[in-house]
Order: C-alpha cells, then structure tokens, then sequence
C-alpha cells in the first residue's frame, strides 16, 4: 500500500487534544499532517482527507471533496426530463434504481400523475428497490470489512451480489445502469421468470446472511476494531444532518419510508432497526438487520404483486407499445416526438425525499414549462453524512479513521454532483 504524503507542521504551533485549538506556544512541534487519499484504497473513492496526528491520535480531519466532479446536476438542465434519467444512475452508483425511483416519483408529481401509478408499478419498484439496497448493503459489507483486515468477507458478498445483478439483468439487460425505473413506471414489462429468479435469491439468502453473521457478529478481532471506536452521539448525528444508517446507528428511528411512505411502503410491514452507542460496531449491526427487513419486504410484495400495465396510459409520458409503431403512423409520430421534443411539465417546482441505501435522497426540481427542468438538485445522503466524519475520528486512532469511513458508507458520485 502507498504510504501516505508526510508534510511536517509548521514550526512552533501544534494542536491542544483536549481543547481542539492550534496552539502558539513556541515550544512543542510534536503533530505531523498527513494526506489520505485521494486515490487510497481505503477511502472508498477519491476522498482525500487532510489528517494532524499527535502520534497515533487524530487531532483535526479535513475532508477535502470535488476530484470526481461530475456535474450532474448541471448536466441534467441541458437534458430532456426522460434523459436526464440515466443521469441518475451514475450519483450512487451502488444504488441506481434507488436514485431512478427517487427521481421518477419528482418528475411524477411535477407532472401531476402520482395518482395514475398503478399498484403493479408501485409493487414492482418496491421489489427492485429492495433488492438494490440489499447490493448495496453487500458491497459496503464486503468492502468495510475487507478494509478491517477480513478479506474472505468481500468474495463471499459479491458472491450473494451477482445473484441480485442476474436479475437486474433479467429485467433491463444491464447489470448496474438499468434506469429500468423511469417517469410513468418501468422501462419495460417483468420479464417471465422474475418471480422464479427473485424467489431463488430469497430462499438462500437468509443462511447466507447467518453465514456472514459468524463471520463478523462475535469476531473478537472485528469486536475490537469497531466497538466503542469513533462515537457519534444521537446529538451530533441529529446536528449534522446526517441519515440512514449513520443516524440510525445513533439511536434515531428515522426512516423515510416509515415517516413519509412512498411508492406503497405504507402497505408492507417491517421494522426499523437502531443502535444504541453511535459507534462503528453499531452503524454495522443496523446495516445487517437492514437487509433481513429489506427481504421481509420483499417476500411481502412478491405474494402480493397485483396485475396491470407496467407504465400509465397517459400519452404526453408513455410512448406507444414497440409493436405498434410498425403498423400505425400515428404511433411512430407520437414516439418520435416524445423522444426528440419531450413532454412539458407544467411550471412549478417540486421536492420529493427517499430511503436509499445511504440515507435519505431528496430530488428538488424546478420547471419553467420546457421540456428540460429549470433546476435539478439532489440532496445526497453520503455528502451530509460525510460531514460527521471528522465529529467521529477527531481523538480516535489513526487506524480508526479507515473504520470510519467504512461504516459511513459514502459513495463519491453522489457527494461529488
């Protein structure tokens, strides 16, 4: 592993641990700063951060954020609202169809047809989105771990992960980028055999689960590099406006699917898991049991997965069927237009948050009547939960830094839009 760039502090002024300041007192010079990252294996993409250690203890974290820079928010105004889409993909891009559904519900409330989406669509997202978080779930599993020193754990995650990925595949033919979920409902009909393909996942996923529980749960070595390691409190959590899992692991029951339902979450039944300490064993524990709910939910939704259309009747959004356009005029004209001029969306702005694997994702979109939005911004989780990250390691370790930013869960596409 490269080691990181050692830059000495400047002479005669170092940093007071118990009160945080940067002292002149003319005589110590005993806190070095450090860069890790911005290309570091450990820092789950380009984060740098700028680290003053006192010997192994962490006095100040600075992350320093932007080397992805991406623009998408940016991007999305020259775009029509049904391009765009894909845009969205590439933010969190452990969970696209999470930031498909959260982008897909704002352009449908701007357009003023939330009540059109049939309860099959509705069901169908859940199913997906579901599954998408149980990948993502997997992958910071496998990687956070992996970064502790359990290097197995990452092959046996991404083992359970490309059983997910086959079915994404089954129903978009792409693994990751579907854009599957998309304004008006799915990109296509559920494909024959995505019930049989789901249910294959969820009869073994529960011993896999257990498996991994072995592994870790009561690990004394995973035990003593996450118990009682970088404390977030549920004050700092709360004040730092983090989500997810980092406030769950805080003691916060906050959940958006539990307080503001969406998409026909209000008719599953499933439970909010929360920690009680805020520190990394925590965040970890909250994220297991996640993904017990997230099975839970969906075996629920497949029993009751309801017949119907995969996408509204209404023609300003959805274009014809693909077999009717080689018969009928009418219907390649409709589609041509749809996808060269776009649909217009009536002024207005609207806002609409989500429970993604990170937290919560919150689309903000203005519409001046055109057919690309106005504005599009996006609250992302891992942006406003990065923000605790000097809050936890700030008197911790230096090893613990690495722990941290594991059990944060961020993902640079989506703090760097």
């Amino acid at each position: 592993m490269k080691q990181p760039e050692i830059m000495q502090a400047p002479q005669g002024r170092t940093y007071d641990i118990e009160e945080g300041q940067l002292l002149d007192d003319g005589h110590r010079d005993d806190t070095m700063t450090i860069n890790m990252g911005p290309q570091h294996p450990s820092t789950h993409g380009v984060l740098r951060l700028i680290l003053t250690i006192e010997g192994e203890t962490v006095v100040k974290a600075i992350p320093d954020i932007g080397f992805l820079h991406t623009g998408i928010e940016k991007t999305a105004e020259a775009k029509s609202y049904h391009q765009a889409l894909v845009l969205t993909d590439r933010m969190d891009y452990l969970a696209p169809l999470n930031n498909n559904l959260g982008y897909s519900l704002a352009v449908e409330k701007l357009l003023g047809i939330e009540d059109e989406i049939n309860d099959k669509i509705k069901f169908a997202r859940v199913i997906l989105a579901e599954l998408q978080r149980i990948a993502s779930h997997l992958v910071w599993l496998g990687t956070s771990a992996l970064d502790l020193g359990a290097q197995s754990m990452f092959l046996y995650c991404f083992r359970e992960r490309e059983m997910i990925l086959d079915i994404f595949e089954l129903c978009s033919g792409v693994r990751m980028m579907t854009s599957y979920i998309c304004p008006g409902g799915l990109q296509a009909e559920l494909p024959a055999g995505f019930e049989k393909k789901i249910r294959e996942f969820t009869s073994i996923f529960p011993s896999r689960l257990r498996e991994y529980h072995d592994l870790l749960t009561n690990n004394q070595l995973f035990l003593e590099r996450t118990r009682n390691v970088c404390l977030l409190s549920k004050e700092d959590a709360l004040a730092y406006g983090t989500t997810g899992a980092v406030l769950r692991g805080s003691g916060v029951a906050w959940d958006i699917r539990k307080v503001f339902p969406y998409s026909g979450y209000e008719k599953f039944d499933f439970d909010i898991p929360v920690g009680s300490v805020g520190d990394v064993y925590d965040r970890y524990m909250v994220r297991m049991l996640e993904m017990e709910q997230s099975l839970r939910i969906v075996n629920q939704a497949l029993e009751g997965l309801p017949t119907g259309p995969y996408r509204v009747e209404n023609k300003k959004v959805a274009p014809p069927p693909k077999w009717q356009i080689t018969g009928s005029m009418e219907a390649l004209i409709h589609h041509f237009k749809l996808f060269t001029e776009g649909y217009r969306p009536p002024r207005g702005d609207v806002f609409v948050r989500t429970e993604s694997p990170k937290g919560e994702l919150g689309f903000y979109l203005v519409s001046d009547g055109s057919a690309k939005p106005y504005r599009m911004h996006v609250r992302g989780a891992s942006f406003a939960n990065l923000q605790a990250l000097p809050k936890m390691v700030e008197g911790s370790f230096l090893s613990d830094v690495i722990a941290a930013i594991g059990s944060i869960d961020i993902v640079l596409g989506e703090v760097d839009r």
